[in-house]
């Protein structure tokens, strides 16, 4: 079959699965349902709701009839036929029997696509399609050639996961504070206060106040844009909470079931929404995009069932398992449906969780969160392109690092942009013609591999290519010099390597362009001030001309700080010596290693948001550790 037949054979059952199925509530008539509650405003209700409580509540009207639910064992049997199938196409892909390998996916999604079942209504069949999808796509990015392959952006866990496996009991003093608070808290979403909604005010209040910390300094960066964008949709402005329970605002974020971005969307509901995703970009880790497409998705929820708080249900498990709940009890209300235990269990405490996070954000003075410090929107210019680049020459184009560009353009999976779609590139305000004067003289063939290169006293053409795997007659014809023309410091010099031929170590470390000059003191060694500053000793040698281990002869060395940490050298780093003050001319502190004692409920995310680290260091500096216990000691670094 080939990588590029089966990357267009992918493509092209997506698009397929696409208009059969889309997102739910985006290609299917609206289903009636019981009458509206009371405590369900309409999204442009400037009143303030008054919820009845939910031992009042009336069972509703005898539902509208719905599409029967498939029987279980029915579903099994076709989901197992699927996975037959599917696992079949997986050996003999790896076996090399690429033919039979698409023909085993092909009768797959076949099995799934012509069945007499509607997996636009059954979660598991949904969840079977997904599964198809990704497995067909990591096959095809696992055999992409080597050289076309850029490095992968690092995911962070999402929060909700670990916030909703916690059980908290209620504080009756938490909880008769927040009763007092809701009353008087102005909310566009209806705001009711149950012991589920007072048990996470609680947990937030306490051990996981560094979860809720983390994700209220972060909303700064994008409130104004995501109020704007549910404004424009005619939603409650309020839904950017469900957005910080879900994933903490991290474009980045993961969840265990592969939902991704920062309102969480899985594969094919994104499709149905207008979220593209491929090997190089995927639009729901696009903050803007991804909010469109969750108001808009919202909405449908809203008016299929005429409440926010089972429209949020239905946003976590799927409109099909809240109608089934809905049909078999006949309340069309959360709360009874929660008491009645007919929801999944994540889905039972979605709801609370966002609610206790509306409460606690509303009244910051009341939590103590007034004095968080919020981030800062981060502006850009857009320029749309359409070749690839990576993301590293775009950085020496505009003399920016390439995390700051990887920042300001989250939808990338990888280093570079991709090479057969445009793709809108963010750069830093101001430098959109910088970054055309810069990009012009690369060849569009070459913008993955090509670098700039600002150089430091002793650079010569010599040394310059050999640290960048090419040759100086190739920079001098490169940059119009003179094979014997001295380097002047700071000039910026473009660098064409060959395809392939990048430094090994490219790919996890980058940085800064800022040069810090070391003060060398007895017993230096290459190998001590690289460990000293977290970098490679080919790199310090690189730098400074270097020879061997030796810095005997040399008072100053130049180094350029890491942007982005080389996870292999994070152990050894933290073992080697610390650098004593006055050594480095102009660089940065170096901090000691903090320990923390893990107390009962802190999870890996609660104990890195407390500490403004993430769950990857965390892991990295302990082992790789997965699972905590109370009084384990983790390294903080």
């Amino acid at each position: 079959m080939g990588i590029r037949k089966l990357y267009l054979l992918n493509a092209g059952l997506i698009a397929l699965v696409t208009a059969s199925v889309g997102c739910q509530t985006a290609r299917r008539p609206v289903v009636l349902l019981p009458a509206k509650q009371a405590n369900a405003p309409a999204p442009a209700a400037a009143a303030k709701p008054q919820p009845q409580p939910p031992a009042e509540t009336k069972p509703a009207a005898t539902p509208a009839p719905i599409e029967p639910k498939a029987d279980a064992e029915t579903v099994a049997d076709l989901v197992a036929k699927v996975e037959k199938e599917y696992q079949a196409g997986r050996d003999n892909y790896k076996a090399g029997h690429t033919e039979a390998a698409q023909a085993n996916f092909d009768r797959a999604f076949d099995l799934l696509l012509k069945s007499s079942l509607d997996i636009r209504s059954n979660e598991r069949l949904q969840q079977e399609f997904d599964h198809l999808v990704a497995g067909v796509d990591e096959l095809e990015h696992a055999a992409a050639p080597q050289a076309e392959v850029a490095a992968e952006q690092k995911s962070e866990p999402a929060p909700i996961d670990e916030t909703n496996e916690i059980t908290v009991p209620v504080d009756p003093n938490i909880k008769a504070k927040a009763a007092a608070e809701v009353k008087a808290t102005p909310s566009d979403l209806p705001l009711m206060l149950t012991d589920p909604v007072a048990s996470y005010i609680t947990y937030f209040s306490t051990r996981g106040r560094g979860t809720l910390e983390h994700a209220l300094s972060r909303s700064g960066r994008y409130q104004e844009m995501i109020q704007r964008v549910l404004k424009e949709e005619g939603v409650p402005q309020d839904l950017i909470f469900l957005a910080q329970a879900e994933s903490g605002f991290h474009p980045l974020a993961v969840s265990r079931a592969g939902a991704r971005g920062i309102w969480q969307f899985m594969g094919s509901r994104a499709k149905g929404y207008g979220l593209e995703k491929d090997f190089w970009a995927d639009d729901r880790q696009d903050p803007e995009k991804s909010t469109r497409a969750a108001a808009r998705h919202l909405k449908d929820l809203y008016a299929q069932f005429g409440d926010w708080y089972l429209a949020m249900a239905a946003y976590n498990s799927g409109p099909g398992t809240v109608q089934s709940a809905v049909k078999r009890t006949g309340y069309a209300d959360f709360w009874e449906l929660y008491r009645r235990n007919v929801l999944p269990k994540e889905t039972r405490n979605y709801v609370p969780i966002i609610v206790a996070m509306t409460i606690m954000n509303k009244n910051p003075a009341q939590y103590g969160l007034d004095k968080v410090s919020l981030e800062k929107p981060v502006p850009f210019d857009k320029l749309k392109i359409n070749y690839a680049v990576d993301l590293r020459l775009v950085a020496g184009c505009v003399d920016a690092s390439p995390a700051d560009l990887l920042d300001m353009n989250p939808s990338l999976l990888r280093f570079s942009t991709p090479k057969d779609h445009p793709f809108e590139l963010h750069l830093p305000v101001g430098t959109t013609e910088m970054y055309r004067t810069a990009i012009a003289p690369i060849p569009a063939d070459m913008r993955v591999w090509w670098r700039y290169h600002t150089t430091i006293p002793g650079d010569t053409l010599v040394s310059v290519a050999r640290a960048n795997h090419t040759t100086a007659k190739a920079i001098a014809e490169a940059n119009h010099l003179d094979p014997d023309d001295e380097l002047e410091a700071n000039a910026r010099l473009i660098i064409p390597v060959a395809p392939g031929k990048h430094a090994a170590s490219e790919d996890l470390q980058t940085y800064a362009r800022h040069i810090t000059r070391y003060k060398v003191r007895k017993g230096d060694t290459v190998q001590s001030v690289a460990d000293n500053f977290g970098v490679s000793p080919k790199m310090v040698r690189s730098w400074n001309h270097l020879k061997g281990n030796s810095v005997s002869g040399h008072r100053i060395l130049y180094v350029h700080l890491p942007v982005t940490p080389d996870p292999r050298r994070i152990e050894h780093t933290a073992a080697a010596s610390k650098l004593k003050t006055g050594n480095a001319l102009h660089t940065t502190s170096h901090a000691a290693p903090l320990h923390h004692r893990v107390k009962p409920g802190e999870t890996l995310y609660s104990i890195a948001s407390s500490y403004k680290t993430t769950v990857a260091s965390l892991k990295r500096a302990n082992d790789n550790v997965a699972t905590l216990h109370p009084g384990m000691v983790l390294l903080i670094r």
